[in-house]
């Protein structure tokens, strides 16, 4: 006979992996001004997201080191529901500029834009986990 606290723990675990917000895993972004692509991963940051830069490829889709990998590029977004990420920020490396940030997830598909005053700038993003 199992034990009840082997039991629970077993749940519990399973419970935890089963509650991971669609947006988490590694996403690829589409080519910055430089023609350079990148890996963003994104993790759950206290009650936000947070996206790291775990990986930069050349047009080619060879890897390089970059002293971007590793820097946080996506911080604070914050889930409303339905896929909608709002009220985060986002560095954008090819511009070295940082702007006000949301996201919308649609399956596989994740747009993130950045935005100074009224001007935004977006990008889909494609999982690749």
């Amino acid at each position: 006979m199992k034990s009840p606290i082997l039991i629970l723990a077993a749940l519990a675990l399973g419970t935890g992996a089963a509650l991971a917000d669609p947006v988490e895993g590694r996403w690829s972004t589409q080519p910055d001004d430089n023609g350079n692509t990148g890996v963003v991963e994104i993790t759950q940051c206290g009650n936000r997201f947070c996206g790291t830069l775990i990986e930069s490829r050349h047009a080619d889709g060879s890897t390089f080191q970059s002293e971007n990998v590793g820097r946080r590029i996506v911080w604070d977004m914050e889930p409303r529901g339905d896929g909608a990420y709002r009220d985060g920020q986002i560095w954008a490396p090819d511009r070295d500029q940082t702007y006000r940030s949301r996201m919308d997830l649609q399956g596989n598909h994740l747009t993130v834009a950045g935005c100074v005053l009224f001007i935004c700038r977006d990008q889909t993003w494609t999982r690749t986990d």
